[in-house]
């Protein structure tokens, strides 16, 4: 049996893989964790596991890394789409995945790196061109302005009420809007589409632009009651 610990902040992406991995007999995932402090402490608790971890909880990847070589466990990035991963193999990572990986690719990486090898295919050694995802750019350019909002929120594991409220309408209108979505993207609930999302590279870099600019939209609006 494979133990595997899973460490990322994104609730979305964290249940999708639990999904896939769940769906293999000799995996089991023994621990979820959101921030730095819960994973270190699943490490210690239980040693000898396959630690998956995103690499937007910015850990101290010497110290992980000695973590892991002392409770005689393996590490495995979740990589952001834009990064290469030369650089967490070269700092002793056994292997590599990037957000938009495939369900076969994920469960053999963590079979090769529990079996003690390196997993980092040639093609993911950098990430693919967004010339080269046209389902992601015909999706992205099929959506409206206020749909993208929606989508990146969905992303970030915003519910409908919460999503409402920051684009300052009803849930209704946003129930409305997701049904126009699930139809350009061929999903057929928020978990599906925010996983469509992360996997296509272009559509995840325009949501993660989108969202970064609500985001600063969302500050500037808040700045003079907050000087007040």
């Amino acid at each position: 049996m494979i133990k595997i610990i899973l460490a990322d902040s994104q609730a979305i992406f964290r249940a999708g893989t639990a999904k896939v991995l769940a769906m293999d007999e000799d995996m089991r995932i023994i621990a979820q964790c959101t921030d730095l402090d819960r994973m270190h402490h699943a490490i210690t608790t239980f040693p000898g596991c396959v630690v998956l971890f995103a690499s937007s909880l910015r850990p101290d990847l010497t110290r992980l890394r000695m973590l892991l070589e002392t409770t005689v466990s393996r590490g495995i990035v979740i990589a952001e789409n834009n990064e290469t991963a030369g650089g967490y193999v070269q700092q002793g990572y056994r292997g590599v995945v990037y957000r938009n990986v495939n369900g076969p690719s994920l469960v053999e990486c963590v079979r090769r790196v529990s079996a003690g090898e390196t997993w980092v295919p040639p093609q993911l050694m950098q990430a693919d061109s967004p010339e080269e995802d046209m389902v992601g750019t015909r999706v992205r350019d099929r959506l409206t302005p206020k749909e993208m909002r929606i989508v990146a929120l969905i992303v970030q594991g915003c519910k409908n009420r919460e999503i409402a409220i920051r684009l300052k309408t009803t849930e209704q209108v946003i129930k409305n809007y997701l049904r126009s979505i699930y139809d350009k993207t061929g999903v057929s609930d928020r978990l599906e589409l925010a996983l469509f999302t992360i996997h296509h590279r272009v559509l995840a870099q325009a949501a993660a632009e989108v969202g970064s600019k609500l985001d600063v939209e969302e500050q500037a609006a808040s700045a003079p009651s907050a000087v007040a």
